[in-house]
């Protein structure tokens, strides 16, 4: 008997940290996902900058000046390409997530639902377990009064 109240005890505690593990796991999963977009976008612009950098060290003449500012010019336009499509992968990421997310909630609402309606069903069980001797004992008391009235 003490068993299976710590048995039961136990599994509605893993049932009820359940939705939040998930969640954990979910949020984690995300933060890393990001992060690692994040430095792989870090490291192009970092590159990016460094390419510029050493471009810049080569300008000797009025020439070499006027070709880097053209290729300034279009690693400009590069950079904008790559900021924007970092912007919308990030944002088809947070799409993404908050999908998991909705669908993580609607799960938990269900099987909240049905651990209620779980319990209520047992508690119904048990209430009409609990009734029916005490029906059968006021019955019997009722029975055993009429008869010492009788005597």
């Amino acid at each position: 008997m003490q068993d299976k109240m710590i048995e039961n005890f136990n599994e509605q505690t893993r049932q009820f940290f359940e939705p939040m593990r998930k969640l954990n796991s979910l949020m984690l999963d995300n933060m890393e996902k990001m992060t690692q977009y994040q430095m792989e976008s870090l490291k192009r612009y970092s590159q990016m900058g460094t390419e510029r950098m050493r471009d810049a060290t080569e300008v000797s003449d009025a020439d070499s000046m006027r070709e880097f500012g053209t290729r300034q010019a279009e690693m400009m336009n590069q950079l904008s390409k790559q900021m924007l499509e970092d912007a919308q992968a990030l944002s088809q990421m947070s799409l993404e997530f908050k999908a998991e997310l909705e669908r993580l909630y609607a799960e938990s609402g269900k099987a909240m639902v049905e651990q209620a309606e779980k319990a209520q069903s047992e508690a119904a069980g048990q209430a009409t377990k609990s009734e029916a001797p005490a029906k059968s004992e006021a019955s019997s008391k009722a029975s055993s009064q009429t008869s010492r009235k009788r005597s």
